[in-house]
């Protein structure tokens, strides 16, 4: 069954150039290549609050391109950006308990950001291979999107939010499968999220701007 994507495929690290993940797939940045030319201060993840809003939907604008397949054309994207990774929609992010809206902040600026969702799958193909894998039905928690500001990618954001997301999975949803999806062809995004103990489980179809895309579906097996 092929849906919308709703977040971005991980690049790296949005799914993340994926990502996502991002469409929903884990959309991530954290793990493409990109200019390295700001040098990155000690930052903190936290839970994000209304008052990021704005910024995490400027950073998502300017990295959900990232997690794109070469061939989505810059017309989807932007369709994509303006409908789904609105400044009402991060706000909602922040404030709804289904939701973890997770960003890093140097201090001076948010760095990266995290999406975590408690539910059902919104396609078939996903929901089977995670309930076939992980033996048990919904709800389970998705990590929809995690992106890198592509200055400070290869840096250790990606990881953070990671290891804070793993955390907040397991208070956001207690024992409950904790899984992603990421862009088949992005081997940079798997090979980071095997290494934060997610396996390849399944696949799916997705929509960016109308056109098909194959992502991966990967389920965290271990710590």
């Amino acid at each position: 069954m092929t849906r919308e994507r709703t977040a971005a495929s991980p690049a790296a690290p949005e799914t993340p150039t994926a990502p996502s993940s991002a469409p929903s797939t884990a959309e991530s940045t954290a793990g493409s290549t990109a200019p390295r030319t700001t040098t990155t201060r000690p930052g903190v993840v936290r839970s994000a609050t209304v008052n990021d809003a704005a910024e995490a939907a400027w950073l998502a604008a300017l990295t959900f391109p990232l997690a794109c397949p070469p061939e989505a054309s810059r017309s989807e994207m932007a369709t994509h950006i303006a409908h789904k990774l609105t400044l009402p929609q991060f706000r909602e992010w922040a404030t709804s308990d289904r939701h973890a809206l997770l960003v890093y902040d140097d201090g001076s600026q948010l760095l990266g950001y995290a999406l975590l969702i408690r539910g059902t799958p919104e396609g078939v193909a996903e929901a089977d291979a995670v309930r076939a894998a992980s033996g048990r039905g919904a709800p389970y928690v998705e990590l929809s999107k995690i992106y890198v500001h592509p200055e400070v990618q290869g840096r250790g954001v990606a990881g953070e939010l990671m290891r804070a997301a793993s955390v907040v999975a397991a208070e956001l949803g207690p024992d409950l499968p904790f899984w992603l999806a990421t862009n088949a062809a992005n081997l940079r995004a798997q090979a980071f999220y095997r290494k934060s103990g997610f396996e390849v489980i399944g696949k799916r179809t997705y929509l960016v701007g109308g056109l098909e895309h194959d992502d991966v579906v990967l389920l965290r097996t271990r710590p």
